[in-house]
């Protein structure tokens, strides 16, 4: 009986491997106050996360992962694809200051550069739709010429809108008719320079858009009615949407070229969808489908992917939803938001961030007798939450239940915890005061945050609230000051 325990333990093995390999997380860094880079990337490491996306090419961040090994996607933002797509000389010095020189001297494992972040969205009208191919091939050509162009490959992380199907299966799939040139394009360029193509694939969005979306269909338990695709069933809206992009490649051409997920999560808040529990199935659910690394009917092959994301952001706009400011599987702090197993840990827990540092455990709320129909309220909750963020509020959110004081409370605190707790941020006239008692319910999700001390990574340390650097203080105060004034 020895060898069938040695084959189950080198099956483990493989398994355990391959999820490592398999699991990515995205790491963004829209928030007034973030970590450090070395705090993160210890969270990282100690929660054996092998691979990060990266939306720009922070020099911290970047420093920070070397000697690591842990794979990296850095990118390049939208805004810059003008620069290197109509600039060879741009693009070379964008690759010699993002990638060459971070990878000979701080050894980061850096394996792709995403050009741009999905250029071809719909809302942007075409911005960019004819200076991302030129951006893609300079920046490949720069990789090149630098001598890091089998190391490094180039990819465009594109929106799933860039495809649909004709006949609402997946073996309808064909790229979007408005941008059919331009992404055949794209296409064939990835193929002929060996790159894959990256998809970001959100089933809650389908779920937030469309009322009469199923909502068994956005998750892999298996409850949902299946798609029936010429015989072909799909129990879950990620298999079919990745599959419908598998189609559209394969009519057009390219049906071996490499799939990446770029993103794909559920957001924790700011929705009545938003929550914790759907968050947990989602995540959950999909570590467990694609753990045995048998992928999806059309491409039966492990799938390489990338969670979005691993820590909130208080500043991602809004404009989709309340919701985008949510989408971590660790809070702002670094802090655990629910059980998730990525395969990756021997507990088969997340492991929270270590040594993080907070600001003074004081709150700023509605003074106890202020009336709620004075006037200076509404124009004072407007304006904190104008400027901080006030998504934890409202129907169905995690603090959907709080009365009017408490809502009240909540934008005061929310502006005073983003502006370092300076007293002048909890001087609305008349109506608040700082508090040493936690308004946090006892009941429900609902917290009343206490934020993380600042880190200005071009001082390389933190800054206690008496230690700011005086030009931040100076526009902290102008702008309380006008609120004072009104």
């Amino acid at each position: 009986m020895g060898w069938i325990t040695v084959t189950i333990r080198i099956v483990c093995l493989f398994t355990l491997l391959w999820s490592v390999n398999g699991i990515g997380v995205n790491w963004g860094t829209q928030a007034s106050h973030l970590l450090p880079p070395d705090t993160v990337v210890r969270m990282l490491r100690e929660n054996g996360i092998q691979k990060v996306k990266l939306f720009d090419a922070d020099y911290g961040i970047l420093k920070a992962l070397g000697k690591t090994g842990i794979e990296v996607m850095v990118g390049i933002p939208n805004d810059m694809l003008a620069s290197v797509g109509g600039s060879m000389k741009a693009a070379e010095k964008w690759v010699a200051k993002n990638v060459s020189e971070h990878i000979s001297s701080n050894n980061v494992n850096i394996r792709y550069v995403a050009v741009g972040n999905e250029p071809f969205l719909e809302t942007y009208n075409g911005s960019y739709l004819h200076i991302t191919l030129p951006a893609l091939s300079n920046i490949q050509s720069a990789l090149i010429k630098a001598g890091i162009g089998s190391q490094v490959k180039v990819t465009v992380p594109l929106n799933a809108d860039v495809y649909a199907s004709s006949n609402t299966y997946p073996s309808g799939g064909d790229f979007r008719t408005d941008i059919f040139d331009p992404m055949l394009k794209i296409v064939k360029f990835l193929n002929d320079s060996n790159s894959p193509f990256t998809v970001n694939i959100y089933p809650f969005i389908s779920l937030y858009t469309d009322s009469n979306f199923p909502v068994e269909y956005a998750f892999f338990d298996g409850n949902a009615t299946p798609l029936n695709d010429g015989g072909t069933l799909y129990y879950n809206m990620f298999d079919a949407n990745l599959d419908t992009l598998a189609h559209a490649l394969q009519k057009n051409g390219f049906g071996n070229l490499p799939i990446i997920v770029g993103e794909i999560g559920w957001p924790t808040d700011g929705d009545q969808n938003a929550n914790i529990e759907y968050a947990r199935r989602f995540n959950q659910g999909f570590m467990s489908h694609i753990s045995g690394g048998k992928g999806t009917p059309m491409r039966p092959v492990p799938i390489d992917a990338y969670l979005f994301s691993l820590i909130d952001e208080d500043e991602k706009s809004i404009d989709p939803g309340n919701f985008e400011r949510h989408w971590g599987i660790f809070y702002f702090d670094g802090q655990v938001k629910y059980p998730l197993n990525l395969g990756t840990t021997n507990s088969g827990a997340l492991i929270p961030a270590k040594g993080v540092q907070y600001l003074e455990r004081k709150w700023c709320v509605m003074k106890p007798s202020a009336p709620l129909d004075d006037p200076q309220v509404a124009q004072s909750v407007s304006y904190a939450c104008g400027l901080a963020d006030c998504t934890s509020l409202g129907y169905g959110t995690s603090c959907g239940n709080l009365d009017a004081r408490g809502n009240i409370s909540y934008a005061f605190n929310s502006y005073f915890q983003k502006n370092n707790q300076f007293e002048k941020a909890c001087e609305f006239p008349n109506v608040s005061v700082i508090t040493k008692t936690d308004p946090t319910p006892t009941v429900g999700n609902c917290k009343f945050p206490i934020m993380i001390q600042p880190y200005y990574e071009s001082a390389g340390r933190r800054f206690g609230c008496g230690q700011m650097p005086l030009p931040l203080v100076s526009v902290l105060l102008l702008l309380l000051l006008t609120v004072v004034q009104h």
